[in-house]
């Protein structure tokens, strides 16, 4: 699978004149506040939607196409009847008593969101301005300064809309916010070297070293993502690199020590992180109507990842395990 330029350059590769202007708009699927997980200090993060990669294990589902979505949840619906009425696609029906979605008809207007007080369902993605986005961004400014903290884009991948996330991580540096990025940098050089100048920190997924097993769990190969990693070594930014550990994919010693034998020289990296797999988002992928293919695995224990921590460490690098 290629990197899709066509889908990180089609709405996103701006000219500097259209950056500027206020009606530019991300497609924005949450603002998290209060949140210590994603870079130092307390930070806001930002989750952007759409993605080039396809991991089994997703945790954000509702992040990877760019696109609005609607989620539903059958067993919250009271029967109130709104959504048959609001929705001009006729998307909703009720057969034998039960709420029936027909997704297949659903273009994700959102009206019928707006009228289901119950929350069965709910739209995911909303076109934001920056300055929508820095408003909800700068009500914890305080928070920022005495904590260290800042702003963090995620996702889906903020490389997707790089357009966007340029322009917002622009406006945060303007008004002195520390900044970082989740990606996983499976993106044209260009694109990142453009962002690195916004942002005080880049925390980066690396999956595996073997670019076949990369492919069958994630849609695409590791090779750029790899040549990106080596790049970004050679900058001075404040490098993290993440390593989500998944049952079956990458969870042996063998498989961390590659990653860490592959970053262990990397002069700007500030430690490896381990990541621990959680089916915490299963619900997400019925609510969007997918199939979860990581319903069998186990979640790692703690004594699993205390071993694979220690495999990393014995190389030489900083190693921080959740």
């Amino acid at each position: 699978m290629p990197i899709r330029e066509d889908l990180l350059l089609k709405r996103n590769n701006c000219t500097r004149k259209t950056l500027t202007q206020q009606t530019l708009k991300g497609t924005v699927f949450d603002i998290q506040r209060f949140s210590v997980h994603d870079g130092p200090g307390i930070r806001t993060t930002i989750f952007l939607k759409g993605c080039t990669l396809r991991c089994f294990w997703c945790q954000n589902p509702e992040g990877i196409h760019l696109k609005p979505e609607v989620m539903f949840y059958p067993d919250r619906c009271i029967s109130c009847g709104n959504c048959l009425l609001s929705c001009p696609n006729k998307a909703h029906v009720v057969k034998d008593g039960a709420h029936i979605f027909l997704r297949e008809k659903c273009n994700a207007c959102g009206k019928c969101t707006q009228t289901c007080y119950a929350g069965t369902l709910v739209l995911v993605g909303r076109e934001m301005t920056v300055d929508e986005v820095m408003n909800e961004v700068l009500r914890d400014k305080v928070f920022y300064e005495t904590s260290g903290g800042g702003v963090t884009l995620s996702g889906g991948d903020p490389i997707v809309q790089h357009g966007f996330s340029w322009a917002l991580l622009k406006k945060c540096k303007k008004v002195g916010l520390h900044t970082a990025i989740e990606t996983a940098a499976n993106c044209p050089w260009n694109i990142l070297a453009r962002l690195l100048p916004m942002l005080d920190l880049v925390m980066m997924d690396i999956k595996h070293i073997d670019s076949e097993k990369h492919r069958n769990a994630t849609g695409v190969s590791n090779k750029v993502i790899l040549d990106n990693a080596k790049r970004l070594s050679k900058t001075r930014k404040p490098l993290i690199i993440r390593v989500p550990i998944i049952p079956g994919f990458n969870d042996t010693k063998s498989e961390v020590e590659a990653i860490a034998e592959f970053v262990k020289e990397f002069s700007n990296l500030e430690y490896l992180e381990l990541l621990p797999f959680h089916r915490l988002g299963e619900g997400k992928y019925k609510a969007l109507g997918l199939e979860y293919s990581a319903s069998n695995l186990a979640v790692p224990t703690k004594e699993k990842m205390r071993e694979l921590s220690e495999a990393a460490k014995k190389l030489g690098i900083k190693v921080r395990e959740n």
